[in-house]
């Protein structure tokens, strides 16, 4: 009512902005990664044959169709998701069937792509499932103790079969072969998320000060006795399965997790300082660990004594050679690391013949699956899809930082599987997992808001 005795009408309610679903801009993307890997395929091809593959059309059609169902999965059941996250998967993936194949020519008696196409597939129908079945990411807090008691068995079970390599990761039956620790990381994620989740708050409390320094203050008993069994634990890991990549992400998950549910930096420090400590002891004691670090601080040793150089040598060679834009793709030699030249060292085949911009540009699109994953998890309300977003986005920025680290000569070598690069079935089938998780979160994150305000 003015003072002119006249009404006034209330503003009306502005209109509900409508979010995007971008499955368009999906869709494109799918079908640029799709034509990069079979490029990819030709150019090998034509490289060392001087014709283009046989099977080009096959390899595109196969990974066009498993990208167009995991699509529509993604269109029905997580209309509002990330649309960069599948594409990438499925350009990682495309390439690294292409860098397997490569390498495939050079040992034709023992051929990995056809395998690795098959695990491939089945990665995707596991992404398939989880995009599906999956409604609601926050089921998966009721099964955060569940999933440690599964993580520790699959931790376990390697240790009563014969080593490979060196480390006792795999199990192997009847030429049937997995790594059960891949899975456990993702039930480790799970545990980690809704653990803190739950206990963030007596987490975040301190402790009794030491003696007369304010700023350290130690925690109580129930904060700190996780953590010293979680540092324990990977040290365990470590010395039963001599493998030092996966104690190195089961604890660097742990403290991220920390941090990001304490916003403490001293837990940073204090994850630090365990990790180094129990690194130093074992690589002292166990000797496939020190003989891992000698070859990290003398990667030349083995040439100034007379036997030729080792792998990292040779993936230091095969960097080298790469130069700024590559040799091509089919003209390396980095087949001459050997035997883990498909699976440890496969970056090594990518620096070479995609040189360093082709490099740069793979760890772009890891990065940016790392970015995307984090963003997702910052967008969300509840604490628990928030850790495990950033959980899950972690677990490929630790990996690629460990294995490139030490195919680079950064840090020790490690036994651990390039995500989707390469050869792997338990790796692939696990990172598709992921891929899957990150999109029902990242829809969630999205679908939350009333339409109104913009994530």
């Amino acid at each position: 009512m003015t003072k002119a005795g006249t009404t006034v009408a209330a503003d009306p309610t502005p209109p509900a902005v409508r979010l995007p679903r971008r499955r368009g801009i999906e869709f494109s993307l799918i079908v640029v990664a799709v034509l990069l890997s079979v490029c990819g395929y030709c150019a090998v091809g034509l490289a060392k044959n001087g014709t283009v593959p046989p099977g080009a059309a096959g390899y595109g059609a196969g990974l066009g169709v498993l990208a167009l169902l995991a699509h529509v999965a993604v269109q029905f059941r997580a209309p509002y998701a990330d649309p960069l996250l599948l594409p990438i998967g499925v350009l990682l993936n495309g390439l690294g069937l292409v860098l397997i194949y490569r390498l495939d020519l050079e040992t034709p008696d023992d051929q990995a792509a056809p395998t690795q196409l098959v695990w491939s597939t089945l990665g995707i129908a596991f992404f398939i499932a989880v995009v599906v079945l999956l409604r609601d990411h926050r089921v998966l807090q009721r099964y955060t103790y569940v999933s440690v008691v599964a993580a520790l068995a699959l931790l376990t079970v390697p240790i009563f079969f014969p080593s490979v390599n060196g480390a006792r990761i795999w199990i192997r039956i009847d030429g049937f072969s997995f790594q059960p620790g891949e899975f456990a990381k993702v039930l480790l994620a799970v545990f980690f998320a809704g653990y803190l989740a739950a206990n963030r708050h007596a987490l975040a409390y301190s402790g009794r000060q030491i003696w007369r320094f304010r700023r350290l203050q130690l925690p109580t008993g129930r904060v700190l006795g996780p953590i010293v069994a979680i540092w324990l634990l990977s040290v365990g890991v470590l010395v039963l399965e001599r493998d030092l990549g996966t104690s190195l992400l089961f604890f660097g998950l742990f403290v991220i997790l920390l941090y990001v549910a304490t916003g403490r930096t001293g837990w940073i420090a204090v994850g630090l300082l365990l990790a180094v400590v129990g690194a130093v002891a074992v690589g002292r004691l166990e000797p496939h660990v020190h003989s891992r670090v000698q070859d990290w601080l003398h990667p030349f040793a083995s040439i100034d004594a007379g036997q030729g150089p080792n792998q990292l040598a040779q993936s230091l060679f095969a960097f080298a050679a790469g130069g700024m834009l590559g040799t091509g793709l089919g003209l390396g030699h980095s087949i001459l690391i050997g035997f883990a030249a498909k699976s440890d060292f496969i970056l090594a085949t990518a620096g070479e013949e995609l040189g360093l911009a082709g490099l740069c540009a793979v760890f772009l699109l890891y990065a940016l699956l790392v970015e995307r994953g984090f963003r997702a998890g910052l967008a969300l309300r509840d604490p628990f899809g928030r850790l495990l977003a950033i959980g899950l986005a972690s677990i490929v920025a630790l990996q690629v930082f460990v294995i490139a680290g030490g195919v680079t000569g950064l840090i020790p070598l490690t036994g651990m599987a390039m995500p989707f690069l390469a050869q792997g079935g338990s790796s692939v089938v696990t990172n598709w997992i992921i891929v899957a998780l990150l999109i029902k979160i990242s829809d969630s994150a999205r679908s939350q808001y009333d339409g109104t305000t913009a994530p």
